[in-house]
């Protein structure tokens, strides 16, 4: 049998495929060739950084096709090289099942290697694993240690889910003034969940005075970003005149947008 001169393998044919994709974005999207050039020089050539840019192109569809198995193996090139954010990611990508199998064992082992170097969003992600116990045992008072670490590096999630663990004493006593700190910093950053809780505290007077007013800022900073549950309990505010002057147009049009987002007690509610 003679011998061919075009590619012998699937492993091959997938290589001329991508190479006639890339080819056609660099007529489509020129002011990108050069730099994605630069970029894979510099990857091929083993910088991780450059590694890592290039796995998140293939990710993204970012001047070459979108191609998460491509996006993994160029996160794992630089991963290997101890690149935290590479690291993180692969183990972002492990837990979506981007490119590879789902693999929370995976995930797990990538998310802790960028946590050891101090990689805040990592350490989030390794205490929602130990949280939900995805790859790992449950442990909360794991988890609790990992948001804590994130927390610190000012990550909006982290201190949100710190919050959230004193809140319900998973992991730590239970201390909702220590609740109302972590919300309120994740809040200040404009996280919309901590938002609603911070707002559910003072309307409770859980770890601060009760101020409905207070209550009412906070559930209204968080329907604007339209958190539903936050838009049902400002229609509540606005029904019984708690923190603002009594309003049923105002509740009602709160109670619809939650409704309209699947909300079923502002679905169910006579004013929707």
């Amino acid at each position: 049998m003679g011998q061919g001169t075009g590619p012998s393998g699937r492993g091959e044919a997938a290589e001329a495929l991508r190479s006639a994709e890339e080819r056609l974005y660099d007529a489509l999207y020129p002011q990108d060739a050069a730099t994605v050039r630069s970029v894979r020089l510099a990857a091929r050539r083993g910088d991780a950084e450059a590694q890592f840019d290039l796995g998140a192109r293939y990710e993204h569809g970012q001047g070459v096709p979108q191609d998460h198995a491509e996006a993994v193996r160029w996160y794992r090139l630089a991963a290997e090289q101890e690149y935290a954010p590479a690291q993180g990611t692969l183990g972002l990508m492990y837990a979506r099942g981007d490119g590879v199998p789902q693999d929370y064992a995976e995930t797990v082992r990538w998310y802790r290697l960028a946590a050891e170097q101090g990689d805040a969003t990592a350490q989030n992600n390794l205490g929602l694993m130990y949280d939900r116990g995805d790859g790992v045992p449950q442990d909360h008072a794991e988890a609790v240690r990992w948001y804590w670490l994130a927390a610190e590096q000012g990550i909006a999630e982290a201190q949100f889910n710190l919050g959230l663990m004193y809140a319900l004493g998973e992991g730590v006593h239970q201390d909702y003034a220590e609740a109302v700190r972590w919300y309120r910093l994740a809040a200040e950053q404009g996280d919309a969940e901590a938002q609603f809780n911070l707002g559910v505290m003072y309307h409770c007077g859980d770890g601060v005075p009760q101020d409905h007013a207070e209550a009412v800022r906070w559930y209204r900073l968080a329907a604007e970003q339209g958190d539903a549950k936050a838009q049902f309990h400002l229609g509540e505010m606005y029904v019984w005149g708690n923190g603002v002057p009594q309003d049923y147009a105002e509740a009602i049009r709160w109670y619809r947008l939650a409704a309209e987002q699947g909300h079923a007690d502002a679905q169910n509610h006579p004013l929707a």
